[in-house]
């Protein structure tokens, strides 16, 4: 099954298969240690946790380069997924809880999955609050399951760096994910520079949530420009995912990821920023 999204109803059927794997994406940064503790306090049974941090991340550069939670090397995407016992035959569901105003882990790793070339991956719609109100029980307890043999092939066409954005075409459109207050640089609670890449627009990736579940089709697909040339970033390619997840479920397929986002773009001093107000 490789649709974006399952339902809980559909969970709630299969989520003993044995070719069914769930995984606790739950996170909250500068908080490294909660997702797991939320996940220790009760999680859907039969589920795995994977840290943002710890499992899903590379160590943070001095210099900055690659930015907050750089994508880590291949060989160690592999060892994580192959301990939690996920092989390239599993159904992954990835779910976190959009009720904590956190709704893209979830689709982050979806989208790193997909990167990995894994399309059996999909996002639980509406996340822990749909299982729970669809009748759905949380345990304590953490299954083991037999370590299992992922091998990537891995889909570089996906990505794309500073250099990449820097000489993109003038027909590229440039996304940036975060907060309104973020991008014209009002705020900025995480990097250490405000502001947003020159000539990039808005759209935050909240606005694809509606009460925590994603919006239709073709509400999707108004949210974003009509261009065959997209490139989509964030403060550390992260939740730029619920861009990317928001945007397949629109139809729109050919969107490219920049990991290092805005995190990354603001290691080089001579990258120009913006934080000019809208008229």
């Amino acid at each position: 099954m490789t649709t974006p999204l399952v339902e809980a109803a559909w969970l709630l059927e299969h989520s003993n298969d044995s070719d069914v794997r769930v995984v606790d994406t739950r996170f909250t940064l500068g908080k490294p240690d909660q997702g797991r503790a939320v996940f220790d306090a009760g999680h859907i049974p039969g589920a795995v946790f994977v840290d943002l941090e710890r499992d899903l991340s590379a160590q943070v550069r001095p210099d900055r380069v690659g930015g907050r939670h750089p994508i880590p090397a291949v060989e160690r995407l592999q060892a994580v997924f192959a301990r939690l016992g996920i092989s390239n035959r599993h159904q992954v569901v990835a779910y976190d809880d959009p009720s904590t105003g956190a709704g893209f882990y979830g689709p982050h790793l979806w989208w790193l999955l997909r990167y990995l070339g894994h399309d059996q991956v999909s996002v639980l719609n509406g996340g822990l609050p749909a299982w729970l109100a669809a009748g759905g029980s949380l345990e304590t307890e953490q299954r083991v399951y037999p370590p299992a043999a992922f091998h990537a092939q891995l889909r570089p066409e996906m990505i794309v760096d500073a250099n990449a954005v820097q000489a993109r075409s003038q027909a590229a459109v440039l996304l940036d994910s975060r907060a309104p207050e973020r991008y014209w640089g009002d705020v900025e609670p995480l990097d250490w520079k405000a502001g947003h890449i020159p000539g990039a627009i808005n759209a935050n990736w909240a606005e694809g949530l509606r009460d925590g579940f994603w919006k239709s089709a073709e509400a999707q697909k108004a949210r974003f420009p009509e261009t065959e040339e997209l490139i989509v970033y964030c403060g550390s390619g992260v939740s730029a995912a619920g861009n990317l997840l928001a945007m397949e479920l629109g139809g729109i397929t050919h969107a490219k990821l920049y990991p290092g986002s805005w995190s990354d773009w603001i290691s080089d001093d001579t990258r120009p920023v913006e934080t000019s107000l809208p008229d």
